[in-house]
């Protein structure tokens, strides 16, 4: 039971170490991967949606604002 118990926390304690791995086919940028998070019905995930628009907004005003200068 003792040993059991020491390779599960040894087990566990090596799961969370490192970078996570990317997929071989994971090509998205994340742009893509928020969008396609802020289409789907997870609770929240309009919010992602409305924070891309700000965030279009404030770049669209910004590149307004640098043409004049």
């Amino acid at each position: 039971m003792r040993y059991a118990m020491i390779v599960l926390c040894l087990a566990a304690a090596a799961c969370g170490r490192g970078k996570p791995a990317r997929a071989a086919g994971d090509t998205l940028t994340t742009r893509q991967r928020d969008s396609v998070i802020g289409a789907s019905r997870i609770p929240g995930a309009s919010g992602i949606t409305r924070a891309m628009q700000a965030q279009d907004s404030l770049n669209a005003r910004t590149a307004r604002t640098d043409s004049v200068q």
